[in-house]
């Protein structure tokens, strides 16, 4: 990669003088959308602490309550058809359960698959790995792609704030023909639509770029800036712990009081989570 940074007006037709203009103009807009980012995702946090208790109704003669996580546990409590229950926490198979008396016990999935949920739907077990996704905290992943026209590898860890807002770290490396440029970047990470399989992902975030030109390139300066990015993408939950992603993401790297770069790089690649 020829790194253009260097130039006194990076982008075609542009002045020194207006540099610092854009710059400007580009830190309010990533301002803005970071304060957009923030406030759908307090909103969609709001909303799904308030949905985190999953109510149950049981529509078969009867489920019976285990004093453990397992079929060798003694049943202790039968609650009766058209009584309520509330889902606690789940092991493998085994979901411990809270009646309206306040009962607590372990029942296995193919009893709770007798059951409705509030909405008066069959619960459907098959959500099971969707909400192991979507309860998920730590992610790691890897990708290639282009960087302005070069091969790049990046590596990326995620935490996940909410189902709907993450913190993602991401370090990468561009290997081009006359030059070696790394880069690191922390985001704040939007999912607004976790819940699909398919879902579309939006990210801000600032970082550091490292343009190491090689010795026989004449002229060229080494660079060491600041930068910042906003990213957009979609997720696809493939199988139980793996994600495939698809990002586009548009840089600009402040090389000096005067002068600016914008780059894109678009990547494809897989994480998994625990």
């Amino acid at each position: 990669m020829q790194f253009q940074l260097i130039r006194p007006a990076f982008a075609a037709g542009g002045s020194a003088a207006a540099a610092p203009r854009r710059a400007r103009a580009s830190a309010w807009g990533a301002a803005l959308l970071l304060a957009l980012v923030l406030l759908l995702g307090l909103a969609r946090t709001a909303r799904a602490e308030a949905d985190d208790v999953e109510r149950l109704v049981v529509d078969g003669p009867y489920i019976e309550l285990h004093t453990g996580p397992g079929r060798s546990f003694p049943v202790f409590y039968v609650v009766a058809r058209h009584e309520w229950i509330e889902i606690v926490m789940r092991h493998t198979d085994w979901y411990r359960v809270r009646t309206e008396t306040g009962r607590e016990g372990w029942v296995d999935r193919l009893q709770l698959e007798e059951t409705l949920t509030e909405a008066g739907g069959r619960k459907t077990f098959r959500q099971v790995l969707l909400d192991d996704y979507l309860k998920r905290r730590l992610e790691f992943g890897a990708a290639w792609g282009h960087f302005s026209s070069e091969p790049v590898l990046k590596l990326w860890t995620t935490y996940n704030i909410t189902e709907n807002l993450g913190a993602e770290l991401t370090f990468g490396q561009v290997q081009g023909q006359y030059s070696g440029t790394d880069f690191w970047h922390a985001d704040l990470l939007l999912q607004p639509w976790a819940e699909k399989r398919v879902s579309p992902f939006f990210a801000v975030g600032v970082g550091r770029l490292n343009y190491a030109p090689n010795a026989t390139l004449v002229g060229a300066i080494p660079v060491n800036s600041n930068s910042a990015n906003a990213m957009v993408g979609v997720r696809v939950h493939v199988t139980e712990r793996l994600i495939a992603r698809l990002d586009w993401a548009a840089y600009t790297s402040l090389v000096s009081s005067t002068q600016t770069a914008q780059f894109h790089a678009l990547t494809a690649g897989l994480s998994f989570f625990f």
